[in-house]
């Protein structure tokens, strides 16, 4: 049996590191076309099958909320990034597909993220390291409704 103060000792020492991380790359996003959120919504857009999906999937990918990400997509819409369709199995849902715009301005973004993650977290953790948390926190998700084992790499 794990120690119960070991375990959410090391949570708050994850939750914690994800925060800093995050908010360190927010702060230093590489872009000024789209937000670090507008970002997210278009990665996770650009490893759906024909680089669409439905809205409410859409939802459980990000983490934003249901009206957030929808305000976010009608604003990509807006700017051409993004195309909004009916969904034809379910007349009240929508699908949202990245344009070939949109997957053209996310693939010079995730060049220069890419780099920024690269330097964020490379220069606190070597190699060796840094396959030893991914391989942590894969073994983390394994349990977690929703989530899929995915490749973190990205085919820009």
């Amino acid at each position: 049996m794990v120690d119960r103060t070991i375990a959410v000792g090391a949570w708050e020492s994850l939750f914690r590191a994800q925060v800093a991380i995050m908010r360190s790359l927010a702060a230093n996003f590489p872009s000024k076309e789209i937000s670090l959120n507008e970002y997210d919504v278009m990665f996770n857009l650009s490893r759906q099958p024909e680089r669409r999906i439905r809205l409410r999937d859409l939802n459980q990918h990000v983490l934003l909320t249901q009206p957030s990400v929808s305000r976010l997509v009608d604003r990509l819409v807006s700017r051409g990034y993004l195309h909004k369709l009916s969904d034809p199995s379910d007349g009240r849902g929508a699908i949202i597909e990245l344009t070939e715009a949109g997957l053209a301005l996310f693939r010079r973004v995730a060049v220069m993220h890419m780099g920024a993650i690269t330097e964020r977290i490379g220069e606190s953790l070597t190699q060796a390291e840094l396959l030893q948390l991914a391989a942590l926190c894969d073994k983390l998700r394994v349990d977690c409704p929703g989530e899929r084992d995915e490749d973190p790499t990205l085919d820009v």
